[in-house]
């Protein structure tokens, strides 16, 4: 056995040195085949050539980066004071309207409902108490013919209360960089309504630099820098933990060389009540007034709408250390109060550049007094 094996061996190498042509004479059927071989590598080079394809399209990918966040968003709130009912649902308006559903009588018992539903929808004592009073003062002067009539003067009341803070900020040109500094405690919303601000002066036809200040919080930075990548605005940035003064005072410095028209500032979130933080915040004003005395032209207050009367003490104590001069009310879709802007009017009398009423840039509004207040006592009401 082991010898016939030995003696075919030979055989087998034998056909192992078989030529290309002498396969193909001994199998001329595979020779249609043979042309399929290359077909593989002929089909690889087209692969090769779109390498260059993604370099051509790099400038459409940068619209792509908020397609997704805009398509996963809600449709931004209709314009005027449509828009405002429909976003902001208030407590206030649940009670008045079971209240004044009843066809109440015009006395005293009236009016202590209408102060508890106030007070319900956070607007606060003092402001309560203002425009209860004010009310009982013309119900006993007999300037209501009944209750609808005394319900249509709570609503011009309430807009008179808010006419004085009905201040639109307006960009002063020949500051330039006009420089806006917004503060806030945690979570009111600071970062984004910078970028709300930033799509909003950029439509305008505004050039603008956005400062990183807030190097506390994690991805606080990156967050920032998604904005600006979005709305086409260069961010300033350092490393985190980096001292929010160094960053605020190198954006201006690159704001004055570049010409920018306006630099807006972040600045990390700290509660009212954390001297050592409010300090750094004051520090940042320093630093800013160094480089233009005037500088920051705008001091923006960024409330959260949910956070009810205690809005007033971050206000005051904000106020102490940085001169706020302008706020904004971010959430006021996500309360069902939303009264802490008549207390906030009252209280301070600090413009109020906009208000929150949705997720998209469309819906940060320039702040209307008749529109807020028409969505809290919807005129219907009245009859």
């Amino acid at each position: 056995m082991v010898s016939w094996f030995r003696r075919n061996k030979p055989e087998a190498d034998t056909s192992r040195r078989l030529s290309t042509e002498d396969l193909a004479a001994a199998f001329p059927d595979s020779t249609q085949a043979a042309p399929s071989a290359p077909a593989p590598s002929t089909a690889v080079e087209p692969v090769a050539a779109p390498a260059r394809d993604p370099v051509a399209p790099a400038p459409a990918a940068e619209p792509s980066v908020a397609a997704p966040e805009d398509a996963a968003l809600p449709a931004p709130a209709a314009a005027g004071k449509p828009g405002w009912r429909q976003r902001i649902t208030s407590i206030l308006t649940r009670d008045i309207t079971e209240l004044f559903g009843r066809n109440p009588k015009l006395d005293d018992d009236l009016l202590d409902e209408i102060e508890t539903a106030l007070l319900t929808a956070d607007v606060g004592v003092t402001a309560s108490t203002q425009l209860v009073e004010s009310m009982r003062k013309r119900m006993k002067a007999r300037e209501f013919a009944d209750a609808q009539a005394l319900l249509k003067a709570l609503r011009g009341e309430l807009v008179a209360m808010l006419a004085p803070v009905v201040q639109p900020l307006r960009i002063d040109a020949s500051k330039k960089p006009f420089v806006i500094l917004t503060v806030g405690i945690n979570g009111a919303g600071k970062t984004t309504t910078i970028g709300k601000l930033a799509r909003r002066y950029k439509d305008e036809g505004l050039s603008l630099m956005l400062a990183a200040g807030d190097t506390f919080r994690a991805a606080a930075v990156a967050q920032l820098q998604a904005w600006g990548d979005r709305n086409f605005v260069p961010v300033i940035a350092q490393g985190q933990n980096a001292d929010a003064a160094s960053v605020a005072f190198d954006a201006l410095q690159a704001a004055k060389s570049r010409g920018v028209d306006v630099l807006i500032a972040d600045t990390a979130g700290r509660l009212h009540t954390q001297g050592g933080l409010m300090e750094e915040l004051a520090k940042v004003r320093r630093v800013l007034a160094k480089l233009d005395p005037e500088a920051p032209h705008e001091v923006l207050m960024v409330i959260d709408g949910t956070t009810g009367q205690n809005a007033v003490n971050q206000v005051r104590e904000f106020s102490k250390k940085v001169q706020v001069t302008g706020l904004v009310v971010t959430k006021l879709d996500g309360t069902a109060k939303g009264g802490v802007v008549f207390a906030l009017a009252r209280e301070f009398g600090i413009p109020i550049r906009y208000a929150g009423i949705g997720e998209r840039p469309e819906d940060l509004r320039v702040f209307d007094a008749e529109a807020f207040v028409d969505a809290l006592l919807p005129e219907s009401l009245t009859g």
